[in-house]
Order: structure tokens, then sequence, then C-alpha cells
């Protein structure tokens, strides 16, 4: 059981954590901190929070108590938010994250804190919940979101084991499995398989939107554009954050794709079929692979 869990950014991450440990009687109460009171407003409709406190409210009494509080806010925000919580916050409460890139995330929280000595950086728990659509807001929250889906925990060398384990169990309860990885880890890997298709999606339909005929092309696509472009409906304040944040790794990242895409390029150009059947083939079995895999993890 929490006793009180702090959510700062009630949407669809921090949202659907507190509809979970709700379903499951794990937390006795939720406290909303977030910068538009109409989400807000949804967020106590949707009894996803208890009480909810604008940015420029006075919330601070509420940390004195709090038993963990869960920063999922756009990566950008880490630093100021932290900033504005250690002086107040009970000594013993685990503060998390909910970023989609770790480094920039643990850089921000040591300049945080070294700003306030007395704070006890050891309460601090990095980590990234792999799960989300490309909805956002209050209203966009479920408690099933988290379900068979992976919790990246990536503790530093300070970390509470207490603490640490906290942040685990309560991903845990929400339904998820949680793994250990370092920061620059997770945000090389995540960098290829979530931030590289982001920025993908985002181009592709930049682009189009941006010719003359762009109502034909979006009147005429199907399922397989919608499937490939899902993604771009996601939040562009967000990934813009997580792109800057994450930046060196994702460049290297475009840097490959691109390299790919010349590949296919000069394959089409000289009408070279069987080495384009046979680049897509590698890709098609490598798809259906992960596919049966993730599946199976999904049991």
């Amino acid at each position: 059981m929490i006793g009180k869990l702090i959510v700062f950014g009630v949407g669809l991450i921090g949202g659907s954590c507190a509809l979970a440990l709700k379903a499951r009687d794990a937390v006795r109460e939720v406290i909303g901190v977030g910068r538009t009171r109409a989400n807000l407003d949804d967020a106590l409709r949707s009894n996803i929070i208890d009480r909810a406190y604008a940015l420029d409210e006075d919330w601070m009494q509420e940390l004195r108590d709090a038993d963990i509080v869960l920063l999922a806010v756009p990566v950008a925000q880490m630093e100021n938010v932290l900033k504005r919580i250690l002086p107040v916050v009970s000594k013993h409460a685990a503060i998390t994250d909910a970023g989609s890139t770790k480094q920039d995330v643990v850089a921000a929280a040591r300049s945080a804190y070294a700003s306030c000595p007395e704070a006890n950086m050891a309460q601090f728990v990095p980590a990234h919940p792999i799960a989300g659509t490309e909805h956002s807001g209050a209203a966009a929250a479920f408690a099933t979101l988290y379900e068979n889906r992976h919790v990246i925990v990536t503790p530093l060398d300070e970390t509470d084991a207490d603490a640490a384990q906290k942040v685990a169990m309560m991903w845990q309860t929400c339904g998820a499995k949680t793994l250990i990885m370092l920061p620059e880890q997770h945000d090389q890997t995540f960098a290829a398989v979530s931030h590289l298709p982001h920025m993908l999606a985002f181009a592709l339909v930049a682009e189009l939107a941006g010719r003359p005929e762009a109502e034909t092309f979006f009147m005429h696509a199907g399922s397989g554009f919608r499937d490939f472009t899902r993604i771009a409906g996601s939040s562009p304040e967000m990934w813009r954050d997580i792109a800057l944040a994450n930046r060196d790794a994702l460049l290297e990242e475009l840097s490959r794709y691109q390299a790919h895409l010349d590949h296919m390029y000069a394959e089409l150009e000289r009408g070279d079929g069987a080495a384009l059947e046979a680049r897509m083939k590698r890709a098609s079995e490598a798809r259906r692979h992960w596919e049966k895999v993730f599946r199976e993890r999904k049991r």
C-alpha cells in the first residue's frame, strides 16, 4: 500500500499509473499537479486523482508526507520541478520519473540535488515505462496500460536499495515487469527502437502535408499509412524534448537509417529486384520473429 502518491503531469502515463494502483487498492490517495486546470478537472472527474493543484497553486504542503513522487512531465521540465520539490519533500519519499531518456534526466537530477544540499539523491530512482499510445492527457489514461509491459529502472550508484524496490514494486503492482539497465545503455537502445520510429513518422506526415496535393494523398491513404504513421499523432512538445535530450544517439541512428535508405535507393534505381527482395525478406523475417516474441512476452 502506497500512502500518498503525488503525480506531476497527470496525462496518459501518470494517470494510467494512478488508475492501475487504485484498481488494485494499492494507494490511499493520489495528488495531481499540472499545468492546465482543464486537464486536472478531467482527472478529478475520472477519479484518477483525489486532489488537484495547478503549478501556480499551493501544493507544497502535500509533499511533506508523500511516499512516492512520480514526475510524468516532459524531460525538459524535470530539473525545474525537482528544484521546487526538493526543499520540502519528505525525506522518506522515493522520487522517480517516467522520462523516455535517462542520461539527461540523471544530469538534471544531479543539478537539482546539488542546488539543495539537504536533499538526499539516494531517494531518486530514474525509470521509463515502455508503454503508451499516440493520445495524451488525463482523458487518455486507462488502468490496464502497463499490464505485461516493461518498465526500465536505471538506478544510480548512490540510489538507495529500498527506494529502488519501492519504485519497482509500484510498477509491478500496475502489472508491469521491471528490468534494470544503465542510463547510457537505455538511451542508445531506445534511440533505435522508439525515438527513431517517431522521427520517421513525423517526417513522412510533415512531408506529405506540405505538398499541394496533400488532401488527395490523405484521402486515399489506407491501413499501411495508418499503421506506419500512428505515432505521428503523439505530443510534439514531448517528442521535441526527447529528440533533443537524446540527440547524439538519435543522430547516429538517423545516419544508419539514411545509409540503409541509400542502399535501397541505389537498388531501386538500377532495377535490382533480387537485392531489394533479399533486403525485404530479411526485414520480414525479423519482424515476424519479433512479433512472436512480443506476443509470448505479453502472456
